[in-house]
């Protein structure tokens, strides 16, 4: 694609961590665009060298501070004010990119887009279901929280405007990425809120039971067959994690 041709005004912008299997399709739907920001934590897969490999990308490397603090960070390499803040494993769909072309962006607004979620290549329809989410942001008029997990862009005082298109998310490719994941968003969630907030063994295995019943009865999660099965336990694992390392952070365990 001729450089006159490449979107200019916005800047897509990922943080990134041992995300080789799926950044290769991430930034491949990401062609478009004059400048892309990947924001590498410290992977030690292929991820470095996958970034480098595509021309319109800017590789820069440091720490991690969570979530919200990190994805601020990132968004400061970028030469434009707008941003569209992606995940290492979203794809943009292509009538999400012609419709940026041809969008009119405005300074008191933000930019959400429905978002379809899939494990392997299977879209999970009720676990999951599918997020309106804001993807879309002037950073000279707002930021993320400082919030370590579960960040979201700041609202107060813009307007929200939706976006045409989707963004598929491919977040656990197997069983071993779930695992991964878990450990890593529990330690997360337990380092944040030491000494802020209460947990004991029983709590634990209380949110735990629940977010499988939750995920598996409640939201319908038997009727995505296997994969629905997995994510039901991976949530209850997840949680069960999350509160039982916060019990050990706040007793000094």
């Amino acid at each position: 694609m001729s450089t006159e041709n490449k979107i200019t005004h916005i800047t897509p912008v990922l943080i990134v961590k041992d995300a080789a299997k799926t950044l290769s399709a991430s930034l491949q739907s990401l062609s478009s665009f004059a400048e892309v920001i990947v924001y590498d934590n410290g992977s030690l897969d292929e991820s470095k060298k996958i970034a480098s490999s595509f021309a319109n990308v800017k590789l820069h490397e440091g720490e991690f501070y969570g979530f919200g603090p990190t994805k601020n960070l990132a968004a400061d390499f970028a030469s434009n004010g707008w941003i569209l803040s992606l995940d290492s494993d979203e794809v943009l769909s292509e009538e999400f990119v012609a419709h940026l072309r041809t969008l009119k962006l405005q300074n008191d607004h933000l930019y959400t887009v429905l978002r379809t979620n899939h494990y392997k290549n299977r879209e999970i329809k009720h676990c999951w279901g599918r997020d309106i989410i804001v993807r879309l942001y002037n950073k000279d008029k707002t930021a993320f929280t400082d919030k370590k997990v579960h960040e979201k862009v700041i609202q107060k005082d813009l307007h929200v405007a939706m976006l045409q298109g989707t963004v598929k998310h491919y977040p656990y490719s197997n069983i071993s990425d779930f695992i991964v994941k878990l450990d890593r968003y529990s330690t997360i969630f337990a380092n944040d809120n030491a000494g802020k907030k209460g947990s004991s063994p029983l709590k634990a295995i209380l949110n735990a039971n629940f977010s499988f019943f939750k995920t598996y009865v409640l939201k319908r999660g038997f009727l995505d067959g296997y994969a629905g099965l997995v994510i039901a336990f991976s949530h209850m694992a997840t949680n069960f994690y999350k509160y039982i390392k916060l019990y050990e952070r706040n007793k000094g365990l």
